[in-house]
């Protein structure tokens, strides 16, 4: 799979194209991923607190550095639990000092629950993160679920995306190898 994106980047940098211009992005949409919406310029983003499990608190900003695939979803949603595995994937085969997928589950969404879920979909690579009074949510302006917003390396929105879609798929891996070789 490294050897397909490697092959897409260098395809994308060839053409000259500068792979954090929204329309070489737009040309990687395939799919499902023709329903991400990229902006003509990054958007600032929330730094609203979550939390993980234990209590600790986050902020988007300690991913600064790092291109995000910051995914809103709830255990109740069934769009977000089709996708979930397809994030799953992305992490664990993308996943590193570059970049990170971050679900947050918003609203009520007891760990348990979310820890057998994780269980039952078999997802073994994803950190769980929390949103129980859905102030990341409500000031990222998210309305419904899924929603899945891509944070590029100075923590900015770059692209947003509005309900299910196959975030393993070689549309998909391209845009985030895109976004991780230009920034």
């Amino acid at each position: 799979m490294r050897v397909l994106l490697s092959a897409v980047l260098y395809i994308v940098l060839a053409a000259g194209a500068n792979a954090a211009d929204p329309v070489a992005l737009a040309a990687l949409r395939d799919g499902t991923m023709q329903k991400l919406v990229i902006h003509d310029t990054p958007q600032p983003v929330s730094d609203a607190a979550f939390t993980a499990p234990d209590g600790t608190e986050h902020r988007l900003s300690d991913w600064q550095g790092q291109v995000v695939v910051l995914n809103f979803w709830a255990t109740w949603c069934a769009p977000c639990r089709v996708e979930m595995p397809m994030l799953d994937a992305l992490q664990r085969d993308l996943g590193g000092p570059d970049f990170a997928v971050l679900p947050v589950a918003t609203g009520r969404n007891p760990p348990e629950g979310i820890r057998r879920f994780y269980d039952e979909a078999g997802i073994a690579d994803l950190p769980v993160f929390l949103d129980p009074r859905q102030g990341l949510a409500r000031q990222m302006a998210v309305l419904g679920l899924p929603v899945t917003v891509v944070l590029n390396r100075q923590g900015q929105e770059v692209a947003r995306l509005t309900g299910e879609a196959d975030w393993n798929s070689a549309s998909a891996r391209s845009i985030v190898a895109a976004l991780v070789a230009a920034d």
